[in-house]
């Protein structure tokens, strides 16, 4: 596969919320000793200046206005995380406007890494379709989403939060809508992308299944 025009490798790796690719991809990137965006906590980052401010997520000139003013500082705070954010973050999401604010940053950060910098591996959704088409490697992760409930209500409690099956079914599944129907940058596997579904994988396994498709590749610089 051809690599991007800065030589450094990029590994793209998009799915739904709870499907495992956060956790893959971090693994991954330490794996390789590459660096790591989750492109997710820019919008979620976007959901928090237009929540502090008390704004709305469909009023487009706050929203370029706050997509403006992220760095990567603001993808470090413990806020990111909520359930409330979540879900104004997939309002964000699904503007046109918003989305293509936020494409340069997500280029800019691959190209422009410290001086270690051997390639990237970025999370999202619209990763190996639309930020870069000519990654080297794309992985789509999904799960059924029941399996996805039970993970993100366990890894809720874990951090303290009380959470309800039938409520985060419920925001999953309407997540999963809003992303899948948007006009711009849809939620889909790219053509060339390799299917990881993790239903029934742990985190150990779906990582050796990443790890076999890359190395599958016969990618020198991986």
């Amino acid at each position: 596969m051809t690599a991007n025009h800065n030589h450094s490798v990029i590994i793209a790796i998009d799915g739904p919320a709870a499907s495992g690719k956060g956790t893959l991809a971090r693994r991954l990137a330490k794996h390789f000793d590459y660096v790591h965006m989750d492109s997710g906590l820019l919008y979620r980052a976007v959901a928090l200046v237009l929540l502090q401010q008390k704004k709305s997520a469909e009023n487009l000139p706050d929203a370029l206005k706050a997509a403006e003013t992220i760095t990567m500082e603001s993808l470090v705070d413990p806020a990111l995380r909520t359930d409330e954010v979540a879900i104004v973050a997939s309002q964000v999401a699904a503007l046109p406007e918003v989305r293509t604010a936020l494409i340069h940053y997500q280029r800019q950060f691959a190209d422009h890494g410290d001086r270690n910098f051997r390639g990237a591996v970025i999370d999202g959704r619209d990763i190996g379709t639309v930020i870069f088409p000519n990654a080297n490697f794309k992985i789509f992760v999904n799960a059924a989403l029941e399996t996805r409930t039970k993970r993100r209500v366990k890894e809720l409690r874990e951090r303290g939060v009380a959470a309800i099956y039938a409520r985060v079914l419920h925001d999953l599944r309407e997540r999963d809508a809003r992303d899948q129907s948007r006009r711009v940058a849809p939620l889909l596997p790219a053509n060339d992308a390799y299917l990881l579904d993790t239903t029934n994988l742990d985190a150990d396994a779906t990582f050796a299944k990443a790890l076999e498709f890359i190395k599958s590749r016969n990618m020198s610089d991986a």
